[in-house]
């Protein structure tokens, strides 16, 4: 589990092809004290394992369901990238319960400046429109977000979520553009209470 709250950047050194899978090197100096082989870490909201470690880095294996389903199949070496460590009893809970597991790929819209914010204007995935609320949870790229509006039109799904000067410097979101893809996972709570109702109407 993580909490959505980005601990540093770091950089893709390498991306190597393995089989159908992908082997990638992440460079992040100072910050992996602690971590231990096999330890999980969130790379842009995606849930990797460490399977070797070095002074200033680590390698992770992304399996061909992972590079489909998420936007690590189109990452390439040099970019930046957000990373979170594993929750911990001792650590602060600062933005909200993320699984790792992401749920689709969303499109950055528009961006626009307000007052010293930034506004982004995202498109959902239908299969997931129905999770993201006024005022819930989202993440973006790893990043716990909460959503301003809504927008249900034909077809497609937008939202919006502002983004404070902090974020913009200390996460891959300032880089964001228009047309790009991003990692969304939907609030946790929202898809346990779908569950909850659904087998409630089952059993009536």
């Amino acid at each position: 589990m993580f909490t959505g709250i980005i601990e540093a950047l770091g950089r893709i050194e390498s991306i190597e092809s393995v089989g159908g899978d992908r082997r990638m090197v992440f460079r992040a100096p100072g910050y992996l004290r602690g971590v231990q082989l096999g330890d999980s870490i969130a790379v842009n909201g995606c849930c990797l394992t460490a399977a070797s470690l070095s002074d200033d880095g680590f390698m992770a294996d992304l399996s061909a369901e992972t590079l489909n389903l998420t936007t690590a199949g189109r990452w390439e070496a040099g970019a930046r990238v957000n990373l979170e460590r594993a929750l911990t009893p001792a650590k602060p809970l600062g933005g909200h319960m993320v699984s790792g597991h992401v749920d689709g790929i969303g499109e950055l819209l528009e961006r626009y400046e307000d007052a010293r914010s930034t506004r982004m204007r995202l498109r959902v995935p239908d299969a997931l429109a129905r999770y993201v609320a006024r005022k819930g949870s989202i993440c973006i790229d790893g990043v716990s977000l909460t959503v301003n509006d809504v927008e249900d039109g034909p077809g497609k799904t937008v939202f919006g979520v502002n983004i404070i000067p902090h974020t913009l410097a200390h996460t891959t979101l300032g880089d964001l553009q228009p047309g790009q893809a991003v990692n969304l996972e939907v609030d946790l709570i929202a898809r346990y209470l779908e569950r909850l109702l659904q087998a409630r109407s089952d059993g009536a």
